[in-house]
């Protein structure tokens, strides 16, 4: 009976995990499946040794206060598959734990998958010789990774990205706007000011402010705004009250970000996975991003790459506006987004590249990695 030791510890690795498992299950029926899973792992067949909040830290400050009880979780978790022994050990994401957990069960024999290239290629380069001592195999997301570990002698397999997977070639902007409840012939722009409290506190007030003006250039354009959760919603619309912007026409769309970035024309949005969803959707986007002075000069003294936002890494070239930091005012984001409203030779030749770089990364994320881990169980 084929054994699977496999570690997520956020939601979006959950769900990775649990279409791994689903498709590992198509090849090995009675296979066995353990370690720190969600409810999605769960339901595939995982059993989870231990809740997966408990990994589930973000926020440097909040790392560091519970790093002993990580710590002491993880020494738990080797020694329970030193007793017990997988024929595999998969860490998905989470690399500040797995790959410690991973190079400790490989020390001792256990054949050992990342699953989520941690962003060595962009800084702290110096990781990669703990990745080589910890992995047996990494499966990447994104193609320019694959020759990126193979330059350095660490064996990879480029699998693709579960989004590109997920969301259709052609999207349909006006089912999406139908489930919304959107005018079909209007011009829908998106705002998506972050995931984290962080990100919609900083950016939440350029961007609304950013759609005021836009809108007195484009009176009939509409905004979708798609916050994660309802305190986000509640800080945008703090945001428009305090600066006596309640008549713009923003319609807050909680938690839906996918039917808002099918269903809109053009997107403001917080550099980040977003831009890769965007991206998918083949959607025009302007992207933002602000942090502590003293957090952005340090990253910029580490960071070893020219953009920050996804479109721009895959396509090796700036083909989206990027308006970081003291960049990232109201006038200029504006004025980014009106360029691309102003310029359709330009927005189809953006959605030309967006749509080539969708079929790079369309691979069958999911049976690529069972694939190559079926091969690893013989």
């Amino acid at each position: 009976m084929p054994r699977i030791g496999i570690v997520a510890g956020e939601p979006s690795g959950d769900a990775l995990g649990a279409e791994l498992i689903g498709r590992l299950r198509t090849r090995f029926a009675n296979l066995e499946v353990e370690g720190i899973g969600g409810p999605q792992m769960q339901a595939a067949g995982c059993r989870s040794l231990f809740p997966m909040e408990r990994l589930s830290v973000m926020g440097l400050v909040e790392v560091l206060r519970s790093y002993p009880a990580l710590f002491r979780l993880r020494a738990e978790l080797a020694a329970h598959f030193l007793r017990n022994p997988p024929d595999v050990f998969i860490g998905v994401d989470a690399p500040d734990f797995n790959l410690g957990l991973e190079q400790w069960l490989r020390r001792h024999g256990v054949r050992t998958v990342h699953y989520v290239s941690p962003s060595v290629w962009a800084w702290r380069r110096w990781r990669l010789r703990g990745i080589a001592r910890s992995v047996d195999l990494m499966l990447a997301l994104f193609p320019f990774e694959e020759e990126f570990y193979r330059r350095a002698g660490i064996p990879v397999v480029c699998v693709g990205h579960p989004l590109a997977d997920r969301i259709p070639p052609e999207p349909d902007r006006r089912a999406a706007r139908a489930r919304l409840g959107l005018d079909p012939a209007v011009r829908v722009i998106a705002i998506l000011p972050g995931s984290r409290r962080a990100e919609v506190r900083q950016l939440a007030e350029p961007f609304l402010h950013a759609a005021a003006l836009l809108h007195r250039r484009f009176p009939a354009a509409v905004f979708a705004c798609s916050p994660l959760n309802e305190e986000g919603a509640a800080w945008c619309r703090d945001v428009l009250r305090r600066a006596g912007l309640e008549a713009l026409p923003v319609e807050f769309f909680t938690g839906r970000s996918h039917d808002v970035l099918e269903a809109c024309d053009f997107a403001l949005l917080a550099s980040g996975t977003a831009t890769l969803e965007a991206m998918l959707f083949k959607r025009p986007m302007v992207v933002g991003y602000r942090m502590h002075s003293l957090t952005f000069a340090l990253l910029r003294a580490l960071v070893s790459v020219k953009f920050a936002a996804l479109p721009n890494l895959l396509a090796g070239e700036g083909i989206v506006p990027e308006l970081l930091q003291g960049d990232c005012t109201p006038e200029r984001l504006a004025a980014a987004l009106a360029g691309w409203l102003d310029d359709e030779a330009g927005v189809q030749r953006v959605q030309g590249r967006f749509a080539e770089i969708h079929g790079r990364l369309r691979r069958g994320a999911a049976d690529r990695a069972a694939e190559a881990i079926a091969g690893m169980l013989g």
